[in-house]
């Protein structure tokens, strides 16, 4: 299954008619959808099952669940899919677009697209290209996981920055 997430800034149309469109020319994996809160005007998925949102609970179940996240570019579903070794294809919000108030996001996929398991597309017409490519990677599983903590190499170097020496404190 392919989990559908645009955060809970509100709906992102370009990303989920992205998707939709993908879904109805292909033969891929079932795909579901939390779109964000809708307004009048906004897109409607018709080729995938789809809710606006999701308690946490079920947010976590259908994350689980999936075997691909596509997600607009926000650092908490990034770090998600790292953590639990999952592709993810990452689109970034446009101020330009008003879909969001600054563009994190498009540093945010600038800083994370040559990360293991992060495919990103700078817009909608690359999502069907990534969405393909990662359930190419998916075939062949190479994913490392990213601990829940910081990795000792960074520990260890602001511990010297710190305290001025190379020793490392004991595990407790």
């Amino acid at each position: 299954m392919i989990f559908l997430t645009v955060g809970t800034q509100g709906p992102f149309d370009r990303l989920t008619r992205a998707v939709d469109a993908w879904c109805a020319a292909g033969t891929g994996p079932e795909i579901f959808g939390q779109i964000g809160a809708l307004s009048h005007g906004n897109y409607k998925p018709r080729h995938f099952e789809w809710v606006e949102r999701l308690s946490p609970h079920d947010f976590d179940e259908r994350f689980a669940q999936a075997e691909l996240i596509v997600s607009h570019a926000g650092m908490g579903s990034i770090i998600s899919a790292l953590q639990a070794g999952k592709q993810i294809v990452i689109m970034p919000r446009r101020t330009h677009l008003r879909e969001h108030r600054n563009d994190h996001q498009v540093a945010t996929v600038q800083k994370m697209a040559d990360r293991s398991g992060v495919h990103v597309a700078q817009d909608e017409n690359q999502i069907a290209a990534c969405i393909e490519q990662a359930l190419e990677r998916i075939a062949t599983p190479s994913n490392q996981r990213i601990g829940e903590f910081a990795d000792e190499t960074l520990i260890d170097a602001l511990r010297t920055f710190i305290l001025g020496k190379q020793e490392r404190a004991p595990r407790t």
